[in-house]
This record gives structure tokens, C-alpha cells and sequence, in this order.
């Protein structure tokens, strides 16, 4: 991409592009001049102008669905937009994800609403803003198809000609000319892959060739050639780009990160993640501590009852007919008046049944001190009161909850752990109610989640015995056994019980008594919910308490009509309102609906979450509006409240005329560190805070550090507030220790003594005492986000989110702010709820504006930011969004995003420093070191070929064919070969003469036909089978020299098809022989679609051969000369083929022999591909030159009957077998349920004695532990299963065999393998990696491990690559140029020091470490280990370390049940991750931070793309392995169709 970019910015210096931009994007860049705003056409992206007129505000929120109005505040929505203009200068254009249109179709709830189809085309503003980029485009960029085709020239390899001319969704918002480029077209170009430029660097392994971008890709489909044009916002097609978007993304993390906290110290063993230091300049408080505030003392007044069913015994029986309560109907309108009378008897009914009536005399099923649910609707506030009244007057103790919804509400199995630890067994209801709950099948009602089982009692009534005249209930004065149970969700989503005593319940009402100073009589409106916090306070308790008349407005009324509050303060001449900055609003919204209202008669208007830092502004715009009906400034009355404290502090209603009380400005800055400061610097990240009045009657409160001990904190330092008074909470039912550091605290000072022996309650707010002790919350310690040790608050970052012009993306301004614990700190995560009419376009650009802001205003990144379909957040009973559940959901990726937006890169400061290569240590001192330290060097070698007595009479032949010539004389009936077809039954069997004679046939043919010549190459091109083996003789007795190759595929030619004419290219064959039908395919008009079909050179079909006798068989002058060529496409995309002489054929199938004791009697059965390395050598040659008996099953039969492997082995009880892992897998994955099937078909493995893997990778150990347990069962010894290790130098190096002990397997340190190190850990230690050793080493094979660097020998259980030498050791590369370097430094290298026999070693290529166990082996002497790691070729290298990709996919992999295949690559140093998704794709989404999470915690890597694609789309080759270079192409050239592209920033 440099090269591509400077020739795109041809010579421009940098001023000259900002000039030349600046022109370019002159007409479409909003002017913001000081606060004055242009108008500007909707599309564009400005900030929204913030008219202050009000009017047109409510307009606006009135048709956007209404914001959440909590945090409505018009000073914070200036400083937001007034810091996202001052980002404008400096905007970044972020890429914007790549998503796959079907995805995310919105939730059935929006589907009335049709989704927008083209955001903004009619909209002449865009067409206007269109036509002027093109035409500026013209202008400038007039040669701009000669750059770019200038820029493909200069390019040299086609993997960056790939990677620069790849389509992405490149949505140019023009913020550089990459994006100016996504805008031209640029007409397709391809460009033929550049077969020649070897790139010959010191670190390329096999002069090997890039294969063209369509490599082998598994499973093209669907249009795989779909070029991705999109339509962008403006309705116009864009040629999109992924490279733009890398680019895009680079250029956004080039930015100047926010300062690292600390530099970060790495030992040489662990990399060491520091804590953050402070910083030394951030703001420490300066007062002195503080000293506890008194409220003014509780008044004695004579007529205050003894306990609170006192006062309600008195009313009932003197003030019988005074109204007590008024319920609404759903319009609004007052239904049913409950007297003071009824309310008396009624409770006395219900006490008397509750007692007396439910079990029998003896067995009462409730008891005084019982627990009992109370379950009643929120507009059912009559039948409540009577029921809260019973309990009380019954002596049981009320436990009001939810009335549950479905089974599984959010939140509901919290509920359920209440119920059961508070051991209730009955729940109060009312009929209608109880009819309401959802029922099972034969209408019982369904247990919900999690509850205990519960007895349901109606409460109407009609079902009440009305009590005897002498029964009474006991009244007492009020001590401190329990009254009530109110419940309370922790921010972690726990339910607990904060229990209130008698004596505090009746304390509590005196002192909102006093403080609200209430008076018999008259009339408050409730609006808020009775069961709980201020509505049970006010509007059930202290009403009784002062014989007031409590008008009870439900919630579902506030939603039909917003104004019925206003309304009945109005009609009813109310005294006090009890509402939240939600009710406000509302009224405000639709207050022009109604003239005639005066809220004159107020003269307390009680914001209950006055707490709420963002109220203020509710409260001031309230008053401007309703300050002309009538209502008085001084009435309006914010106070604090908390479960566990009860009332804090409530503002007194003030004096007509005198001054309002004071706001603090407090800096955002200066909270974050927990200190109080004026704000003075900069006006947008100012927070204004107004007082709650002061503390209650009779309380006293003092403000502690809220982490560690309850330190008193000191006058200018947040806090959490305290309260210690009789009002208060007495303890969390049965959770003892909680309830001790909550309700037992004694405050200490800063030397940690304790300060006096009041015990005070905590709050759960924080907040400050300020001047004239008032009292001032700045949040709630369950919002608590604490991000590299500073403080900031959840509800501060919503209301930021909603003053980001939110209108158009976010419905009902509901979002949600948590932190999750993502290395070592807390990382702070946005989910909203994005409106159904909403486009891609806005919602990007809302997403990536909030990033803006939030960094702006409260200097802190954003780790995430998602947006979920309308109405699909977890919710609260009342509507709003269940915070803890949503949390769980993310975490357990359920939350289905439909847009999400990450980033890391610019949040994790944290990492630790990128590791610096230590200069090598010379080659003599490491020698030495190791020799001091008592290591020996790390080497293993395999049986002696020498020592082993072979009295075979195949040793006198140093051929092949010679063998099979001796056979076809000795045994010609010995059946060499039997093919199996998919159903199990022999379709084709060789002998020894049958073979011979047939090879004779095809020699011929080869002579006479092909006119070939010995030594020419020819390509055998045949399904797995006996014609492949028959084929492959034949060459060797014409001569020629085989070299046999995967047959293309019919469906997918287009991917297939390339390697097989690349093959047959490098390989400079003479001459194909294949089948009829795989001619026909080579030539048909699909395959000249593929490749050039005129240049295939002579085709010669083997299927009807004329019976013609072969003059005489040819015989290689000496051993040394080649038998054939070995073609095979390695993992990094790299087709690599390499020779193999007579010599080593003949040594690599005697090495087999020994190890696994292979003679004519034996049978064994093969499940591989026969085309390259050990596969195709345990397919053709092993049983001609050992005589045993092969079994081939071709696995593609697998496919259609998964038996089939297995039960040939359970048939002809096979002692070995030979299988590739995707074979294994298949069996795993597709048998896994079906063992009973098995058995029951009679399959049994206990003949097996092994059963080997063939691979070229690090042993896969889950899955041969989980192939061995699963079919434990039908016998397999668990001893059985091994895997063998080659490469392409040697394809056969270890091999298990039968003597010798069982392979040996040890837990590695993954951090340590990254620093090239081997630390060997106890099994279950973080981090730790199991390996297992591959196999035993084979006959006459040695091995040393050796530093790739300084190719000095390596000490034991040091990592290192592998080297190799032995007999069957491949003889070269076979390339278009003999590369002489390469050739000696893979084939005929030497160690740098430390062996004296100069012997002559290969390089495997591969890393790996050897270890001296305690086991003895086949030779008498210790067994010494051998465990591969990984393929040097396929690491990658990222901050200075050295990571396996397995390892990596392997810990993604784990991370959520969808993910079906994962891998992983590098472009331009970012990580990118492709997972495949088998869910739906609506959990495409959730994959993205779950991904980043697991790499980042467990790798210590930030991920740069995560793509998200269909299964099956990761190209895999016939060994198994995954083929990441072919997808690292496939991606850049825009083929893989992804679902998701998700660009981390």
C-alpha cells in the first residue's frame, strides 16, 4: 500500500493535498462559525442546529419519539455539539462495516414500518452535494485510471496486486482521497497472476509460487464472482474496496493515541501488565476531612401515633368517611375512592383471613413474622393498600413484587432467588390479576423461572370472612421487628430484600411528615410506583400516617395521556405532586393540548430523582413553561432516595420571593478523580449539579471513599453518602455479610480509627455536602464506571449519547452504558436501540459522532458501541432497560446488534511494550552455556537401520519395480489392494500380477502414444483409487516420472482447475493420463471458461488399453535417480513439489515396514487422499514393497455414509489404519450422537492396535481425545490413536508404529512460546497449551533442533526448528529455476558449530522442541520426544512476538456456540479474524466483541477486522489444514461474500 499511495498522491506535498482537498471538499463541508449554523441540506451529517426556541424543540421531540428524557439537558446538548465541531476539523473518516444486505432484518414489532429504502435521494440537497463532487472530481482527478493502472505495473507479486485493487464497501464520506477514490469508478481490471517473480528474500522458504487469488477455495458459491456493487446513501453504485477501508482504518489508528498511562516494563520471562500509575498532575482533593451534618431533630408532636396501624385504627374508626385514596381508570379519569372506613375494615377482613382462615386450627398456614408476596398490577393501587394493610395488621411481613409477565422475565429468576431466601410459599393477588398470569395447558399457572412454588391467594372481598366481633388485631408500639420487605436489582443483577423495621417505617413517615410538613387533609398526586421507594413512602405510609388523600396516577395512564397528572392537581387542588423528570417532560410535551390547568395550588412539586445529575434541566424548563399556570418557583422540591437509606435529603419548600438555592458547575475533569472543582476551563465538559435540600430530621449524614475501608472523605472529595438516623433500612434479608457493610458502617479517619460508635447506612449515591450544608448527588455508585482508575458515571454517558443529535437512530432515546472487565481494566460498552426507519448511513454516523463526544467531554474511550433492532433490550417492569441482563447478554453474545462499532485500538492502553529482539548470542558461548549448564543438546534419532537383522528378500531389490516384478512371479493371486466403494463393497481389487501386467499395458501406451522418452514428467490425474496405482507403475516401467495430482472438481472448475494447470506447468509434463470422463472435463467449455484448454499437452485416457506387451521395463541406472515428483500446495498458498529418488522410495517404505511390522499376511486400511506426502505413499507404494494387503476407502465415499471407515475396520478386523483429521473430524462431529447406532450395527474397534493420523501440523489433541473417548465405547483402546509428523523435505519423519512406548504429551506456556521459549506447566495452568509428541521418530531418521537464526544446536526443551536427516530425505525443490541457494540451505545444510561429522541436514521448516523422557524405548536407551509446534512459514509476527495461528483460532473458537471454523491472518500489520457463522445471521453481530475480547485477554492482541462468513467458506486442503493465504486473497479480492466486516478501530 505505500507505493500505492504515493503514486496516487503523485508528488503533492502535504500542505498542497490539504489545499487540494480543502477544494474538493469545499462543497459539502459544513461552515461552522462561532454558534452560528448554516443551513444545511438534511443528508449531510452536521450538528443539528439547536434552535432555543422551545417551541420547535417539542415539535421535534414530539415526532421522534420521545427521548429518554432523564437526561434532557439543552446546556450539555450545546457542549456536546460545540465539541463535535471542534472535531470536525480534524474528522477521521472511519471506515464503515461491510454488512450483507439480508442480515439484520428488523425485529416484527417495527414491521409496520417500511425500512427506508433510499435515505436520501429525493432530497435535492444530496443531488445538489452529488453533482458537485463529480464535477470536482473531473477536474482534478482527470488521469486518475493512469495512476492507478501505473500503480498495478509498479506492483510485483499478484498477492499485492490483490491486496491493492480489492473491493470493499468503500462508502467515501471524503475524508482523504482513498475515500475520493471509492467514488470513481474504476473499471475491472485483472490482472494475471505473475507466475515468475520468485521472490527470493532470506526468510522465503521453498522458491515456491504464489498461486493466483483463486487458489483452491473450498466451497465457492454463490456467485463467488459477485463484484460488490452497493448502493451508498446517495443511491449511486460504488465500486467498493477493502482496501480503502484498511486504509481508512490504518489512518484512523495513526492517530495520536491518548497518552499511554505508564511506560510498561517487560521482564524477559513474563510480559508484565502494570496497573496504571496516577497521574501526577490530575487534581487531588485539599480540604480537610469532613465532620457529619445533622438535620434538625425530630419534633415531638403529641398526636403522632405509637406504630403506624395505629394511626390507620384511628382513622378508620373516627374519620371513617374521609377519602383516603383515589384510583384512575385508563382514561384517566377518577374510578373508585377508598375511605378511610374501608380501608379499616377491609384489612381487618383480610388480617383475620390471612390468620385464621387458610389452613386448619391446628396447622395455620401463615404465622405472625411469615413472609408473604404481595403481586398486584401498577393501576391497582386500592387493593394494594388493603393487602399492605392486612399484612401489617396481621403481623406477616409484605414482600411487594412485579407482577411477572412470562416465564422468563428479565430479571425474573433474581426475583425468584428472593422469594426463596425470604422462604415465602403464598402470594396475594387479586382475581383479575390472577386470571391475567400466563397458565400452562390445563390452566394451572406456569412455575416461572427460578421461584419457589408458590400458593396464589385472592385478595377481593368477596372471598374475605369478615372477622368475629371479639377478634382484634395486636397493635404494639413500633419496635424493631420487621414491618416490610422492599426489594432492590444491584448493579450486577442480584435481587435483595432491604428490610424495614416497624420502629423505621413509622420514624421515616415522621420525618417526611416534618419535612414535607403535611397536614390532615389534603390532597397529594402520586405518580410514581406505589409499591416502592417515594410512591410506598408518601402515597401508602405517610399518607395514613397524616389522614391525607393520595391520588394514585398509574404509569399506563401517563403513557395515553402525559398531562393527567397536571390535570388532577389541577381538579383536585392539590397540595404536593410526587413525580420524576419523566413526568415533566411528558406534561411539557403535550401541554399545548391543554390551556386551562393551574398548578397554583402546589406547593411541593417532589422530583423524586432529583438525584439524577441531569434533572436539573427537567426542572428549569418545567418551570418556564408552567410558571405562567400558576406554579411557584419555590415549590419545586428535588430529593434523594435510596432502598437502603430511605429518604437522604429532600429541598424544603421555600419562601414566596426569596432567592433560589445555588448550582454547582463542577468540572467533569475533577469528578472523574473523585474531587469537587468549579469548572473553569473548558464550558463542554462541565457538569451542573442542583442541591437536594438538606438532610432529613432527626438523620445525619457523612460522605466515605466509596472503595476500601469508610474513610470519611474530605470536604472537596466525592464520596459515597451515609446516613445514619432510626429511618433507615435494617439489613438485607438473609445475607448477613452484605448487610454488615452496608447498614453497619462506622465511618474512620484517614489514620483508620474509627469515628464515634453511630453505625451509618450506605446510600449507593455519591455525592458531596456543599455550602450552607446542602446536599448535592452527582450519580449512583451502581453506574459506577471505573477506566484506568479515574471515574465516570454511566448516566453522564447516556445523556451524553442522547445530546449527539439522536433523533433520527436511537428509539425512544433508549440506550445503555456498562463496563465490562477486559484486561485487566474495565472497558466501557454503549448499546442503543436503533429506530426501525433508521439508515445505515445515519446510524454509522451517530455511532461514530458518540465516539466523538464522549471522548471529547468526558476524556474516555468507548470499547464498544452497539446498536440493537427497537425493543429488543431486556426490560424493566416499567419499561426501562434492564441494565444487568443486557450486560449478560453481550457477554454471552445474545444480543444480536444489527451495527456495532469497536475500539480498542484507541482504548487499550494497557498492552505491554512490543518485545525487542535481544542481539543473538554467539554460536561457541551458547555452546558452552550449555555444556556448563549440564544440558544436553536437543536431539532424538529413530531405530538404527544398520543394527536391525532384515532377512526380507525384498532388501536384494533396490527398486520399486523390481519388487513388483518379484511379486508378480513369486505370489501373483496375493491380493495387494481392495477398493472400497460408499456402501462397503469391494468395487475393484489388484494382485500382484494384475498390477504388473496392467502397468506393463499403460509403459506401453506411454511409449507408443505419448512418444515419451525416460525422464519425461508425466501427470496422472485420477479420482483415489486402483487406476491412480496402476498409472503410477506404469510410468516407472516406461521410465517416466510420475507425478500425481487431485482431479478438478466438476462444480467448482473455477477453483480447482487453476492449480491442477499450475501443476501440470511447473511440473513441465509431457504428457496427462487420466479417465475418460476427467478428459472430457479437461476439455469441456466449463473448463476453458477456468484456463487456456488448447495448451494442455497430449491427453492420454487409460480406461480401454490395447493388450500390447512392453518391449522391456526400463531400469534407472542408479538408486539416486528421481521415481517421482511430490506436488503439494502448502498452507501459506505456496505449491511446492520436490523430488524423491528410487533410493528413497525404497528406504521410506523399508523405515515403514520396520516401524510398523508390515508383512504379506497383514491387512491395512487407508482413509486419505493419495496425492501427496505420506498419503499417497501408503496408498501406491507401502504394499508392493512390504506385501501386506491395503484396504482404500477414498474419503469423499465418506461423505455419503459416515460409517464406512469404521465399519471396515470393525469387518475385516483391522490391527492398523491409516486416516487424515478431516476424516477424523467427520467422525467425530457427524457419529458423535450415534454410538448406540454403532453398536448396535455389531462395529467394533477393540482389533484396532493403531490408528494414526497423517499430518503435517502440530498434533491435534482435542480432537484425537475426542475421536478416543467418543468411541471408547465400541471398543477403541485409548493407546490407539496417534498422528504422524513429515514435511515437505521429508514426508515422513515420526510414524507411532507398533514397539515403543505411548506417545508422551506436556502442557506448555503459551505466553513463553511467544518469546520462542518452552516452559513446561502443571496441567490447568492459565495460559498452558497441551501438546502431544508426534509419533515416534522412524527408522535410520535423526533429528536435531536448531536456532533458525544462528543454526547452532539447541539444548533440550528448547524451541527451535526442526531438522532432519535421513535416508528418505527428498532430494530438492523441483522449480522452474533450480534455485541453488535455497536448495542447499532446506536440503544439504550444516549445523554452525558443535558437530563434528558435518553431517548434512534438511530443514523441516517447522518449530519444535525435543524432550529426554523417563520412559525407555525400543532400543533400550531413554526415549527422547519429539513435539512439533508449528510451521515457521505460518506464524505471525505481531509486537515483537511470535504467534501460531491455531493458537489464536483455537481460544476464538471456544468463545461462542456458533462459530464454526475460525482463521486468522495478518494485512499490513492488523490482525484480521474470518470466523464461520452457524447460527443465524442475525448473531453475526455478537461474534465481533466476543472475538476481540478472547484475543485481546488471552493473546494480548488487538484484532483489526473480524469478517464474519458463511460456513464452509475457510478453504481447507485434503490433509485438513486450513489454508489461510488463500483466504487472506479471497478476502482482499472481495470474494469471500462475508456476512459482517467489522473495521476496529
Amino acid at each position: 500500500t505505500a507505493i500505492f499511495f504515493s503514486l496516487f498522491l503523485g508528488d503533492i506535498t502535504q500542505k498542497g493535498y490539504e489545499k487540494k482537498r480543502a477544494k474538493l471538499l469545499a462543497p459539502y463541508v459544513p461552515q461552522t462559525q462561532g454558534r452560528t449554523q448554516m443551513p444545511v441540506p438534511s443528508a449531510t451529517p452536521t450538528s443539528a442546529s439547536s434552535s432555543s426556541s422551545s417551541s420547535s424543540k417539542f415539535h421535534r421531540a414530539r415526532s421522534g419519539g420521545a427521548r429518554d428524557e432523564r437526561y434532557r439537558s439543552d446546556i450539555h446538548t450545546e457542549a456536546v455539539q460545540a465539541a463535535l465541531a471542534k472535531h470536525k476539523e480534524q474528522k477521521m473518516a472511519l471506515p464503515m462495516p461491510t454488512k450483507r444486505r439480508s442480515t439484520f432484518v428488523q425485529s416484527p414489532a417495527d414491521a409496520c414500518t417500511p425500512p427506508d429504502t433510499s435515505s436520501a435521494s429525493e432530497d435535492e440537497g444530496s443531488l445538489r452535494r452529488q453533482a458537485a463532487l463529480s464535477a470536482a472530481l473531473h477536474q482534478s482527478l482527470q488521469n486518475a485510471e493512469s495512476w492507478i493502472n501505473r500503480s498495478i505495473q509498479g506492483s510485483s507479486t499478484s498477492s499485492s496486486a490483490s491486496s491493492t485493487l480489492s473491493h470493499g464497501e468503500g462508502k467515501g464520506t471524503s475524508g482523504s482521497l482513498a475515500d475520493v477514490f471509492a467514488n470513481t469508478r474504476i473499471e475491472n481490471f485483472s490482472v494475471p497472476p505473475d507466475v515468475t517473480a520468485t521472490t527470493s528474500s532470506s526468510s522465503a522458504r521453498p522458491a515456491a509460487i504464489d498461486l493466483p487469488p483463486s487458489g483452491i477455495v473450498k466451497g465457492m458459491h454463490k456467485g463467488s464472482n459477485r463484484s460488490s456493487l452497493m448502493d451508498t446513501a446517495d443511491g449511486v453504485p460504488v465500486s467498493s474496496r477493502v482496501s480503502t477501508k484498511i486504509q481508512q482504518l490504518l489512518n484512523t489508528l495513526k492517530r495520536p493515541k491518548r497518552p499511554p498511562l505508564k511506560e510498561f516494563f517487560v521482564d524477559d520471562f513474563e510480559e508484565i501488565v502494570e496497573v496504571p500509575q496516577p497521574d501526577p498532575n490530575q487534581p487531588k482533593p485539599e480540604g480537610r476531612q469532613m465532620t457529619p451534618v445533622k438535620g434538625e431533630p425530630l419534633g415531638v408532636v403529641c398526636n403522632w401515633p405509637p406504630a403506624l396501624e395505629a394511626a390507620l385504627q384511628r382513622w378508620g374508626t373516627t374519620q371513617a368517611k374521609c377519602p383516603c385514596l383515589t384510583a384512575l381508570d385508563v382514561t384517566g379519569k377518577p374510578v373508585y375512592t377508598l375511605t378511610y372506613g374501608k380501608l379499616w375494615s377491609r384489612s381487618l377482613k383480610l388480617a383475620y383471613t390471612l390468620l385464621n382462615k387458610l389452613g386448619t386450627k391446628n396447622e395455620p398456614v401463615l404465622k405472625p413474622g411469615d413472609r408473604v408476596a404481595l403481586v398486584y398490577p401498577n393501576n391497582d393501587p386500592v387493593m394494594f393498600m388493603v393487602a399492605f394493610y392486612g399484612c401489617l395488621l396481621a403481623e406477616v411481613i409484605p414482600v411487594p413484587i412485579e407482577v411477572p409477565l412470562t416465564r422468563k422475565d428479565a430479571g425474573g429468576q433474581q426475583i425468584g432467588f428472593l422469594l426463596g431466601s425470604c422462604g415465602i410459599a403464598l402470594a396475594l393477588t387479586t382475581e383479575v390479576c390472577l386470571k391475567g398470569l400466563p397458565k400452562t395447558q390445563n390452566g394451572e399457572i406456569v412455575q416461572f423461572k427460578g421461584w419457589p412454588r408458590l400458593k396464589w391467594v385472592v385478595t377481593d372481598s368477596k372471598y374475605l370472612s369478615k372477622s368475629p366481633k371479639d377478634w382484634q388485631p395486636n397493635i404494639s408500639a413500633a419496635g424493631t421487628e420487621p414491618a416490610y420487605i422492599e426489594y432492590k436489582t444491584s448493579k450486577e443483577g442480584s435481587v435483595m430484600g432491604v428490610t424495614v423495621s416497624r420502629i423505621a417505617m413509622l420514624s421515616h413517615c415522621q420525618a417526611l411528615s416534618q419535612a414535607c410538613n403535611y397536614s390532615e387533609g389534603e390532597t397529594i398526586v402520586n405518580v410514581l410506583d406505589f409499591k416502592k421507594d417515594a410512591g410506598l413512602w408518601h402515597g401508602i405510609l405517610t399518607n395514613v400516617m397524616n389522614k391525607l388523600h393520595t391520588v394514585s396516577v398509574p404509569y399506563s395512564v401517563m403513557k395515553t395521556c402525559p398531562l393527567s397528572w397536571v390535570q388532577r392537581v389541577h381538579a383536585h387542588k392539590a397540595k404536593v405532586a410526587l413525580v420524576k423528570c419523566r413526568d415533566l417532560h411528558w406534561a411539557m410535551m403535550a401541554h399545548r393540548d391543554q390551556r386551562d390547568v393551574s398548578l397554583s395550588s402546589l406547593r411541593m412539586l417532589i422530583v423524586t430523582d432529583g438525584a439524577n445529575p441531569w434533572s436539573v434541566s427537567s426542572c428549569d424548563a418545567f418551570l418556564s413553561l408552567f410558571q405562567s399556570h400558576g406554579l411557584k418557583p419555590e415549590a419545586i422540591c428535588p430529593c434523594a432516595t435510596s432502598p437502603e437509606a430511605m429518604t437522604i435529603a429532600i429541598r424544603r419548600p421555600g419562601v414566596p420571593g426569596a432567592p433560589l438555592p445555588g448550582r454547582a458547575i463542577l468540572s467533569m475533569n475533577g469528578l472523574s478523580f473523585g474531587v469537587i472543582r468549579v469548572n473553569t476551563e473548558d464550558k463542554n465538559s462541565a457538569l451542573t449539579v442542583q442541591d437536594v435540600g438538606h438532610v432529613m430530621p432527626g438523620g445525619m449524614m457523612c460522605i466515605v471513599k466509596p472503595d476500601g475501608p469508610p474513610q470519611l472523605c474530605k470536604t472537596d472529595e466525592i464520596g459515597e453518602i451515609c446516613v445514619s438516623s432510626r429511618a433507615g433500612g435494617m439489613m438485607y434479608y438473609g445475607l448477613a455479610g452484605v448487610t454488615k457493610n452496608t447498614f453497619e458502617v462506622i465511618p474512620v479517619n484517614s489514620a483508620g480509627s474509627p469515628v464515634g460508635d453511630v453505625p451509618f447506612v450506605r446510600s449507593g449515591l455519591l455525592g458531596f455536602v456543599g455550602p450552607g450544608s446542602l446536599v448535592f448527588v452527582v450519580g449512583k455508585m451502581d453506574g459506577l464506571l471505573t477506566v484506568s482508575g479515574r471515574r465516570h458515571n454511566a448516566d453522564d454517558i447516556v445523556a451524553t449519547g442522547l445530546a449527539v443529535e439522536s433523533i433520527k437512530t436511537v428509539y425512544r432515546g433508549r440506550i445503555a452504558v456498562f463496563s465490562v472487565s477486559v484486561f485487566y481494566d474495565e472497558r466501557i460498552v454503549v448499546v442503543a436501540e436503533q429506530r426501525p426507519d433508521a439508515s445505515e448511513e445515519d446510524s454509522f454516523q451517530w455511532m461514530s459522532r458518540v465516539l466523538q463526544a464522549i471522548d471529547s467531554i468526558h476524556q474516555v474511550g468507548v470499547y464498544c458501541l452497539a446498536l440493537v433492532p427497537a425493543n429488543t433490550l431486556p426490560k424493566t417492569p416499567l419499561g426501562g432497560i434492564h441494565i444487568s441482563q443486557t450486560k449478560q447478554h453481550f457477554l454471552e453474545g445474545s444480543l444480536h446488534p444489527c451495527n456495532i462499532l469497536m475500539c480498542p485500538h484507541t482504548c487499550v492502553t494497557n498492552l505491554p511494550k512490543p518485545r525487542q529482539k535481544q542481539p543473538g548470542v554467539g554460536p561457541a558461548s551458547v555452546m558452552v552455556g550449555n555444556l556448563v549448564a549440564g544440558k544436553r543438546i536437543a536431539q532424538a534419532s529413530g531405530r538404527d537401520l544398520g543394527q536391525i537383522e532384515d532377512n526380507d528378500l525384498v532388501k536384494k531389490h533396490q527398486f520399486l519395480t523390481e519388487v513388483l516384478q518379484w511379486r508378480a512371479q513369486a505370489t501373483p493371486d496375493h491380493p495387494l489392494f481392495l477398493l472400497l466403494n460408499a456402501k462397503g463393497t469391494t468395487v475393484c481389487t489388484a494382485t500382484c500380477l494384475q498390477l504388473h501386467k496392467k502397468a506393463e499395458r499403460i509403459a506401453s501406451v506411454l511409449c507408443d502414444k505419448g512418444h515419451l522418452n525416460a525422464g519425461d514428467n508425466v501427470v496422472l490425474l485420477y479420482p483415489p483409487g486402483i487406476e491412480l496405482i496402476t498409472a503410477f507403475y506404469g510410468c516407472l516401467y516406461a521410465g517416466c516420472i510420475p507425478v500425481t495430482v487431485r482431479p478438478p472438481h466438476a462444480q467448482s472448475l473455477a477453483a480447482t482447475l487453476p492449480t491442477v494447470r499450475m501443476i501440470v506447468e511447473v511440473s513441465k509434463a509431457a504428457c496427462i493420463l487420466t479417465t475418460q470422463t476427467l478428459m472430457r472435463l479437461l476439455k469441456s467449455r466449463e473448463a476453458a471458461a477456468a484456463v487456456d484448454v488448447k495448451t494442455w499437452p497430449t491427453i492420454i485416457d487409460t480406461d480401454d488399453l490395447p493388450r500390447k506387451r512392453l518391449s522391456q521395463i526400463y531400469k534407472p541406472p542408479t538408486p539416486e535417480m528421481l521415481a517421482y515428483l511430490d506436488f503439494s500446495v502448502s498452507t501459506t498458498g505456496m505449491l511446492t513439489g520436490v523430488k524423491m529418488s528410487h533410493a528413497a522410495v525404497s528406504g521410506l517404505c523399508r523405515a515403514i515396514k520396520l516401524q510398523c511390522e508390515l508383512y504379506s499376511s497383514r491387512q491395512i486400511a487407508i482413509c486419505l487422499d493419495p496425492y501427496c506426502g505420506l498419503g499417497f505413499v501408503l496408498w501406491c507404494l507401502c504394499s508392493v514393497y512390504s506385501g501386506h494387503q491395503s484396504i482404500l476407502i477414498p474419503p469423499m465415499e465418506l461423505e455419503s455414509n459416515l460409517f464406512l471407515w469404521l465399519s471396515t475396520v470393525s469387518q475385516y478386523k483391522i490391527r492398523d489404519t491409516f486416516c487424515s483429521y478431516s476424516v477424523m473430524e467427520l467422525c467425530t462431529k457427524g457419529l458423535g450422537n450415534q454410538v448406540e447406532m454403532l453398536k448396535a450395527r455389531g462395529i467394533n474397534l477393540s482389533c484396532v492396535r493403531t490408528c494414526v493420523v497423517v499430518a503435517e501440523e502440530r498434533p491435534r489433541v482435542s480432537l484425537t481425545h475426542s475421536f478416543s473417548k467418543l468411541f471408547k465405547d465400541i471398543g477403541l483402546s485409548p493407546r490407539a490413536v496417534s498422528t504422524t509428523f513429515g514435511s515437505r523435505v521429508n514426508v515422513a519423519i515420526c510414524l507411532q508404529g507398533t514397539s515403543g512406548p505411548d506417545p508422551t504429551t506436556v502442557y506448555v506456556d503459551l505466553k513463553s512460546l511467544r518469546h520462542d521459549r518452552v516452559r513446561l506447566v502443571e496441567r490447568g495452568a492459565p495460559q498452558s497449551l497441551l501438546l502431544s509428541e508426534s509419533g515416534k521418530i522412524l527408522p535410520g531418521v535423526k533429528v536435531v533442533i536448531v536456532n533458525p537464526e544462528t543454526k547452532g544446536p539447541l539444548g533440550d526443551s528448547h524451541l527451535g526448528e526442526i531438522w532432519v536427516n535421513s535416508p528418505h530425505t527428498a532430494s530438492g525443490y523441483y522449480t522452474i529455476y533450480d534455485n541453488e541457494t535455497l536448495q542447499a540451505d532446506h536440503f544439504n545444510t550444516r549445523l554452525s558449530f558443535g558437530d563434528a561429522a558435518q553431517t548434512l541436514w534438511a530443514r523441516t521448516g517447522y518449530l519444535g522442541f525435543v524432550r529426554r523422557t523417563e520412559l525407555t524405548a525400543a532400543s533400550g536407551e531413554r526415549h527422547d520426544a519429539l513435539y512439533v509446534v508449528g510451521a515457521l512459514d505460518e506464524t505471525l509476527e505481531l509486537r515483537g512476538l511470535r504467534y501460531h495461528p491455531i493458537d489464536i483460532e483455537t481460544s476464538v473458537s471456544r468463545t461462542h456456540r456458533s462459530i464454526a471454523e475460525c482463521a486468522v491472518f495478518t494485512w499490513t500489520n492488523l490482525l484480521v479474524v474470518v470466523v464461520e457463522l452457524c447460527g443465524c445471521e442475525q448473531e453475526a453481530l455478537d461474534l465481533v466483541p466476543l472475538v476481540t475480547n478472547v484475543v485481546l485477554e488471552e493473546h494480548y492482541l488487538i484484532v483489526g477486522v473480524v469478517v464474519v462468513v458463511d460456513p464452509g467458506v475457510i478453504p481447507i486442503n485434503s490433509r485438513g489444514e486450513k489454508q489461510r493465504m488463500h483466504l487472506r486473497d479471497s478476502f482482499l479480492a472481495d470474494q469471500l461474500d462475508p456476512i459482517y466486516v467489522a473495521y476496529n478501530m
